[in-house]
């Protein structure tokens, strides 16, 4: 088992950074998720750890050991893909035993290793199978038992559930969860599903255009955002953001947006104080919208008004797209509501859940 370190490292290609001044850590044992968008850099990060791409300035550790120029098979790791590159014309055993034949490993050590593979994985019965008749969920599995044979210090996965249907997905995420804590590896698992990355990752780095913008736990990531960027990636709808002006009246701050005014609780007006007069982003969960009369009374409320644009139905609750004036927002509110499209409706916002940036840098004011 091992640790991994990123330290100062940088990847260019030509005169173009795709990998920024990279510093992370990565505790031995622990699952770490690699999340953002498309071309921000999660797969050349894993492809950097794994040998596959050359480092162009800083280390990468795995444990006590700078790997920077050790060839991939002596790094004592083991990747998963996204295509989960198997050979067509053998069996679900063979596959998952040619790298280690390749290595001359004791014919009965191999049969070890594959038969508790396949127990772990599900596949004892489908050992004699080719590829072709297995369903995607079952090759993704072969490809990830052709990685636990090899016994590795860290598994690195490459988006390695994209090709599976919706359903299936959320099996195989659990399934991935649970081999993690049978297994006791370090696991880092590269995906652009952010909802992937709260449900697996013991931490979340979060980056964009080749930077790490922040680097938590699922919760802390969700709850204390570090920059407008991660707040608005993190979260399903993401966060709503409005431009506004903090205010101060008789005694009150105030987030004024032009469309609406939001009172700030008064244990935040010391934190925002030095904001007064000064544009801001104001953040809002979906979440923490209500419709007016099904609004919790625990709550710190803030009312506003607006129409109706999509009405979406998910069963357990309702999202509404709601037109506030010179911009739309997402709410997600009780489903006895009733809102209909083009009808005006009352909300309630939580500021007790409210998120304030500067407008400048878009760095959390906390």
């Amino acid at each position: 088992m091992a640790s991994v370190s990123y330290r100062n490292v940088v990847k260019s290609f030509g005169d173009v950074n795709v990998i920024k001044n990279m510093n992370i850590e990565i505790a031995d044992k622990e699952f770490v998720v690699f999340v953002g968008p498309s071309g921000c850099g999660k797969s050349t990060n894993l492809r950097m750890l794994a040998g596959l791409e050359e480092i162009t300035a800083g280390e990468i550790l795995i444990g006590d050991r700078i790997v920077n120029d050790v060839p991939p098979k002596d790094r004592d790791i083991a990747m998963v893909f996204q295509s989960y590159a198997l050979y067509p014309h053998m069996s679900v055993y063979d596959n998952m035993a040619f790298g280690l034949k390749l290595r001359k490993v004791d014919k009965a050590e191999i049969d070890r290793r594959v038969k508790e593979a396949a127990e772990i994985l599900g596949l004892g019965a489908l050992l004699d199978r080719k590829p072709k008749a297995l369903s995607g969920g079952q090759r993704q599995r072969v490809a990830v038992g052709r990685a636990i044979v090899r016994e590795p210090a860290v598994f690195l996965m490459d988006e390695p559930l994209s090709n599976l249907d919706a359903k299936l997905r959320v099996t195989a995420r659990a399934e991935i969860s649970k081999l993690h804590k049978r297994l006791g590896t370090t696991f880092i698992y590269v995906t652009h599903d952010q909802v992937e990355a709260m449900t697996m990752g013991d931490r979340i780095a979060v980056l964009h255009a080749g930077e790490l913008q922040q680097i938590d736990p699922p919760r802390v990531l969700y709850e204390e955002p570090h920059n407008v960027f991660v707040a608005g990636f993190i979260g399903s709808p993401s966060m709503n953001f409005f431009e506004a002006t903090l205010v101060a009246e008789e005694g009150n701050l105030y987030v004024d947006t032009g469309d609406f005014r939001a009172m700030v609780p008064a244990q935040r007006k010391s934190m925002y104080g030095n904001y007064v007069g000064r544009r801001v982003i104001f953040g809002m969960r979906p979440e923490h919208i209500h419709a007016a009369n099904f609004a919790p009374p625990s709550i710190t409320p803030s009312s506003l008004q607006g129409t109706v644009e999509v009405v979406e139905l998910l069963g357990h609750e309702l999202h509404l797209y709601v037109n506030t004036g010179s911009r739309s927002m997402v709410a997600i509110v009780d489903t006895r509501s009733g809102p209909t499209i083009g009808g005006r409706v009352s909300l309630v916002m939580d500021m007790g859940n409210m998120h304030l940036f500067d407008k400048d840098t878009e760095v959390a004011i906390r």
